[in-house]
């Protein structure tokens, strides 16, 4: 076989292509997003692009590896463009409120007076660990709509609870 058929191996490893990122947003489900969870994609899409990437783009000229890190940070990049460009932002004037809706955050106690605070967010916005839950989860609609005072049941993996609303604010 002629050499200018084969690939000489000086390139370094070569890495499979990165799978499309699909949307965890159902077909048809608007992009719901927080004004402030809209920003803080816009300042991250920023700083991937304006910091990130070029010191990517030099480094993959010689480093195999950093191919492959410009390629999943450029997949980030897409996500988040997609995401910003798809959102419909909903904003809300501080202070409490009657009604649960997206973007307020909700105390909840339960029987044994456990209290818990959720704030119903865009699926891009989720945080477990900060109490932030999309508004398309289990949890966020049992609690949407629902007003202080009133009792809402739920089927948590350990069981259906009831919940009390103690307050709900916007930030």
């Amino acid at each position: 076989m002629s050499k200018a058929f084969t690939r000489e191996d000086t390139d370094g490893p070569e890495f499979d292509e990165l799978p499309a990122i699909a949307s965890l947003l159902p077909a048809g489900a608007t992009n719901y997003m927080t004004a402030d969870g809209a920003a803080r994609l816009r300042t991250e899409l920023a700083r991937l692009v304006e910091v990130e990437r070029p010191q990517l783009v030099d480094l993959a000229k010689s480093d195999p590896d950093s191919k492959r890190r410009l390629s999943i940070l450029d997949q980030r990049i897409f996500q988040i463009e997609q995401s910003l460009s798809s959102a419909q932002v909903v904003s809300h004037k501080p202070g409490p409120v009657e009604r649960v809706t997206f973007g307020g955050t909700v105390m909840v106690r339960e029987k044994n007076g456990e209290e818990s605070t959720y704030r119903i967010v865009g699926l891009d916005e989720t945080d477990p660990d900060r109490g932030w839950i999309s508004w398309l989860s289990p949890l966020a609609r049992a609690l949407m709509n629902a007003g202080v005072v009133e009792r809402v049941r739920f089927k948590f993996p350990s069981g259906e609870k009831e919940l009390d609303i103690v307050a709900i604010h916007y930030e």
